[in-house]
């Protein structure tokens, strides 16, 4: 097979796969037509899915809101634990400023959230 081209190609691939998942289970032979089938056609997805649904790597601000909500966190609690104004916890939230590399590693460690993604890295 080529590669996946467009959505509707894409769409029927995926279609596809779903009928054979039922088929195919870690007991089924490497070289069964379905397995093979369905081998072939996740490869073609996946390359198709890296083309044009890629993921970005999400912002420090959405992944502090989102910490904060898991937490239960208000901008007022999290300035406590931070040591920093309510308001600065704004300015980061609306992008006005970034932390300093000492509240960067309290957000890291209070939050855990991977100290690449608090540096932008």
């Amino acid at each position: 097979m080529t590669k996946i081209k467009d959505e509707t190609a894409y769409k029927a691939a995926m279609e596809r796969i779903e009928e054979l998942l039922p088929l195919v289970d870690e007991n089924t032979p490497l070289d069964d037509k379905n397995s093979v089938e369905l081998d072939l056609l996740t490869s073609l997805a996946s390359e198709y899915e890296d083309e044009h649904y890629q993921i970005k790597q999400p912002t420090l601000v959405d992944t502090i809101k989102l910490r904060m909500y898991e937490m239960g966190l208000n901008q007022t609690k999290l300035s406590e634990l931070l040591g920093v104004s309510p308001s600065r916890i704004s300015d980061y939230l609306t992008g006005r400023s970034e932390p300093t590399l000492n509240v960067a590693r309290k957000i890291s460690k209070t939050l855990n959230i991977d100290a690449n993604v608090v540096l932008g890295v």
